[in-house]
């Protein structure tokens, strides 16, 4: 059976902590080289490294066309700062920006910033989802006609097309606009991790691209279907979520075969199913998968990212692009058109020009 839908496929390329620009710039080249949709950098309050956003702005004009999304935590974080950094990045990038929203849980990261305890994950992924939630209402906040730039009359911006929108959330209130003008792809890509109970729910309402993490093609087919299910029940088109699933890749030995059952791989640090084998192995893992239609597409981190993503791209996507089934090239300029996903409307211009109220 042929695969029914584009198969999709990113690369986290962190590691242990980097503080220079060129590793994670060679890094990003190489995936784009595969055509890669995106490449993602983990970030977390927990423990030392550079901002991942603020690498990933230099990465940006080093590259021309793979998605960059930054892990963004939204635990002790101003979401008008968040928005601001994000679309930021859409600007600098040409239209190639994501962020995946993730959640700090622990004291001892709390403490960092002395505003407030630990809270529960429930209270977390919530808060994180209403911060998804206010920035895409704040990227909508400026139409994207709304800049004149009219020297002869002195307007800058036609105030009609600014919008404020007083969001009022479980921990915090935003009021707007926003300070940065729309992004290019109007709202940049969403990511949220959709396994955890509570993540699962507030990816479902707010993300475009979803993680979830299986052992086998049928779990990930049912974990899929929740996540669309939980779409559809929150009044969205469940098309327009791409579920990804993400897997800890080892191609240190090519000459081994992978283990029998993702499950019996070791986990690392709770953070996901972990794959050993070779570049081939992983080509007819993703190619069953896809094929059975379990997932859009996957999400791999290289335990070694300057070995194994090398392997990953000369080796595991080549196949796959000599199997005809992912491209050889990118037919758009955007990470919205890299996943086929249209570029949203902005809610407050339709309300304007409808009459109506947002």
């Amino acid at each position: 059976m042929s695969a029914t839908r584009p198969l999709h496929l990113a690369a986290e390329i962190g590691g242990p902590p980097r503080y220079d620009a060129a590793s994670h710039v060679a890094l990003a080249r190489l995936a784009e080289q595969g055509a890669l949709d995106f490449v993602t950098l983990g970030d977390s309050f927990a423990r030392p490294g550079p901002d991942a956003l603020a690498v990933l702005a230099r990465v940006a004009p080093a590259t021309t066309r793979i998605g960059l999304v930054p892990t963004v935590t939204t635990t002790h974080t101003e979401p008008f700062h968040v928005s601001s950094a994000v679309a930021t990045l859409d600007w600098v990038s040409g239209g190639r920006a994501g962020w995946h929203a993730d959640v700090s849980t622990t004291e001892a990261e709390a403490r960092l910033f002395g505003r407030r305890g630990a809270a529960p994950s429930a209270a977390l992924w919530q808060e994180a989802g209403e911060t998804a939630d206010v920035g895409a209402r704040l990227w909508d906040s400026w139409e994207d006609d709304a800049e004149i730039r009219d020297v002869a009359t002195g307007r800058f911006i036609d105030r009609d097309k600014l919008h404020y929108v007083d969001f009022e959330g479980s921990t915090f209130s935003v009021r707007g606009p926003a300070i940065v003008p729309r992004p290019p792809q109007g709202r940049p890509v969403t990511v949220f991790d959709g396994t955890g109970g509570p993540a699962r729910e507030s990816a479902a309402r707010y993300a475009d691209v979803v993680y979830v993490r299986a052992t086998s093609p049928e779990q990930a087919a049912s974990l899929r279907a929740d996540v669309r299910r939980i779409a559809a029940a929150h009044g969205r088109d469940p098309d327009t979520l791409r579920v990804l699933v993400a897997l800890t890749v080892d191609l240190g030995d090519a000459e081994t075969a992978p283990e029998p059952g993702l499950e019996s791989g070791p986990q690392l640090a709770g953070r996901g199913t972990y794959f050993r084998g070779g570049p081939v192995d992983l080509a007819e893992l993703i190619t069953q998968w896809h094929r059975g239609g379990a997932v859009d597409g996957f999400h791999l981190t290289p335990i070694t990212p300057e070995r194994d993503l090398e392997r990953i791209v000369n080796g595991t996507v080549a196949l796959l692009q000599h199997r005809s089934l992912f491209r050889t090239f990118y037919p758009g300029g955007t990470l919205r058109e890299h996943l086929g996903l249209a570029r949203p409307a902005n809610r407050y211009a339709h309300a304007r020009t409808s009459g109506g109220t947002s």
